[in-house]
């Protein structure tokens, strides 16, 4: 997580493996959500789900499409990451090293382990829908999920509550690459209540660390985003799944403290001499029931800083205090405690 200010998957192909894979689908015949893939060939659609005729159209094949800008730093993007407040952030299309400061951060969990997370910046609890495209109740092979936001767009979120399109046999993979064609075409959709955590990055970005546990992987996956490519990570760290409550993002409490109280997340996390060890303190970790990468941040005096090192004391420190900001940081370590 990182000094505060202000605020689907591989190209779908989604296996039967355990919960603990990329992305669940629970809740329509499958089991699990996994995207990854792409290829396309050419055909039209048939007869939609629905028993209208889809829109007669020839698939789009990602490799040579256009690919989408995406700028997570812009001032419409950023809450804590804003680059006209912190010039050095990397620019518009520009990969980004989120293994490296200001992104990664060491921190405590609740019983003292050294954590590591990363930070994907503040995040609103209304998911985004990302739209995985099914047959005969399995994913098409092949097939890129598709979003219809991007960072800095209004209604953008790293977390995508997955939608189902039920297409028909003679669908071919990638004829539908936008969430206008999706309604369009009268293909069947049903919400589900999984949550998939996949931030839209620029290509060639990356983030090395998962969670053990966490078979999601560490490449980039494409999507479509208006007949555009997309790039997202994938983070499943907790292995039953993220799941909607209540039509939202579940949230869960991280305990944070800064250099200087009254500058807040602009004076940086307080840590250790000479090191990068934060007290900063997460309630959960991936194997908790509770446990969801969207943290309901509530800072603490920095005066308390040094009496802090598990929940029980990070709670002691925070009394009462507000929650600041709702950001998405996986948990992707977690070693012995101090």
């Amino acid at each position: 997580m990182l000094p505060m200010r202000g605020r689907v998957l591989p190209e779908v192909h989604i296996t039967e493996v355990t919960i603990v894979s990329y992305f669940r689908l629970l809740e329509i015949t499958l089991t699990v959500l996994v995207l990854n893939a792409c290829s396309s060939a050419s055909s039209t659609n048939g007869m939609s789900a629905t028993g209208g005729m889809a829109a007669t159209s020839t698939p789009t094949d990602p490799d040579i499409a256009a690919k989408a800008p995406v700028d997570r730093f812009s001032d419409a993007a950023g809450h804590l990451q804003v680059r006209s407040a912190s010039p050095m952030l990397p620019g518009p299309n520009e990969a980004v090293n989120f293994d490296q400061g200001p992104f990664i951060t060491q921190g405590f969990g609740p019983k003292g382990e050294v954590i590591k997370y990363y930070n994907f910046d503040v995040q609103p609890t209304m998911p985004a829908p990302i739209y995985a495209l099914m047959k005969g109740g399995k994913p098409v092979a092949g097939q890129l999920n598709i979003v219809d936001v991007l960072p800095g767009d209004a209604g953008y979120n790293d977390f995508w509550q997955v939608v189902a399109v039920t297409v028909p046999d003679a669908y071919i993979a990638n004829t539908l690459t936008s969430a206008a064609a999706v309604t369009s075409s009268g293909y069947a959709t049903q919400a589900t209540g999984t949550l998939v955590n996949c931030p839209i990055v620029p290509e060639g970005s990356t983030a090395s660390l998962r969670f053990p546990g966490d078979t999601s992987g560490t490449d980039l996956i494409r999507g479509w985003y208006q007949g555009k490519v997309v790039f997202y990570f994938t983070f499943g760290e907790k292995a039953a799944g993220l799941s909607a409550s209540g039509g939202m993002v579940p949230r869960s409490p991280i305990f944070v403290t800064f250099n200087d109280d009254a500058k807040g997340p602009a004076s940086g996390f307080m840590t250790d001499a000479g090191g990068t060890q934060t007290h900063n303190v997460v309630a959960t970790m991936p194997a908790d029931a509770g446990y969801s990468p969207l943290w309901a941040v509530t800072p603490y005096p920095d005066a308390k800083f040094a009496s802090v090192t598990n929940l029980a004391t990070a709670a002691t420190a925070a009394g009462r205090g507000p929650v600041a900001a709702d950001v998405n940081c996986p948990v992707v370590s977690s070693g012995a405690a101090m």
